[in-house]
């Protein structure tokens, strides 16, 4: 199908982005990489009045380290995430489950900030910016605000960016020494969407699980912490037989959905499963 006509806008910096999205109203697009926007307009499920395109705005592709963090910009490719040593030091589960997603050419053209603002519950990044604490950073004419990964997302494809917000950065707390993390991906074909997916990050400190986040993907209208699971886990002996307990937690509090792919209950089978793999592949550091 051919899209709904649009005014298009091209603006070269953020503020020129944000007057353009100031001047359109509700019914304004912001396009990043294109890689999940382009479908819906070609197949009339999204028929904005404007598309307002960020292309031009290299400032907004920048990682930077910022001492206990790391900020990424909102531009910054799935391929430059992966490849960048800052994230693979200090945020390896983005880099890892950054891996996962689609194929190559989805990879070098879609965007970090891209993904994460269509908050898809079957992405798979939404859930690792839930595990990791991330903080979104966003701007508007009207200022700036920074939203908890736990309040971004609210609802299936839907976040808590305003009409005329724009999202610039995420900033991700490094984990630091002790870590190790695993993104744990089931999907019917390569480059499909998952099915569920399990973003794990775990502390070891003298053979005893110190610290653990558990977040899934696809089990429910928007990312869930499995808060049960880190509750269980914390402080006890690492060994498989505490992770398979810890694991039978994980669909504890969702509301895994059922499609063509599978049944809720399918899910809720499947994220015990993968939540034991994340942790035992997280815990061994």
């Amino acid at each position: 199908m051919i899209p709904a006509t649009f005014d298009y806008v091209r603006p070269g910096s953020v503020d020129e982005a944000l007057s353009a999205l100031s001047g359109a109203g509700e019914d304004a697009k912001i396009i990043a990489g294109g890689q999940s926007l382009m479908p819906l307009l070609r197949l009339r499920l999204a028929y904005p009045d404007a598309l307002i395109d960020l292309d031009r705005i290299e400032g907004l592709r920048e990682i930077r380290d910022e001492g206990d963090a790391l900020v990424i910009g909102a531009m910054a490719t799935h391929y430059q995430v992966i490849r960048d040593p800052l994230v693979r030091e200090h945020a390896p589960l983005i880099a890892q489950a950054t891996t996962t997603v689609a194929d190559p050419a989805v990879r070098h053209r879609g965007t970090l900030g891209g993904s994460l603002a269509h908050a898809d519950p079957a992405g798979d990044l939404p859930a690792v910016a839930l595990a990791l604490d991330a903080v979104f950073l966003v701007r508007s004419v009207r200022g700036e605000r920074e939203i908890p990964a736990a309040d971004f997302f609210v609802d299936w494809m839907t976040s808590a960016l305003e009409a005329d917000e724009l999202l610039t950065g995420i900033r991700v707390p490094k984990l630091g020494p002790g870590w190790g993390t695993h993104y744990e991906k089931f999907h019917r074909t390569a480059q499909a969407w998952a099915i569920v997916g399990v973003a794990c990050a775990v502390r070891r400190d003298r053979g005893a699980i110190e610290g653990a986040r558990v977040a899934l993907t696809n089990m429910g209208p928007a990312p869930v912490r499995a808060g049960e699971v880190e509750r269980f886990i914390e402080g006890r002996s690492v060994s498989e037989d505490a992770f398979r307990s810890a694991a039978e937690r994980a669909a504890e509090g969702t509301e895994p959905p059922g499609d063509l792919h599978g049944s809720g209950e399918y899910r809720a089978h499947l994220a015990t499963v993968l939540t034991a793999r994340a942790l035992t592949a997280a815990a061994a550091v």
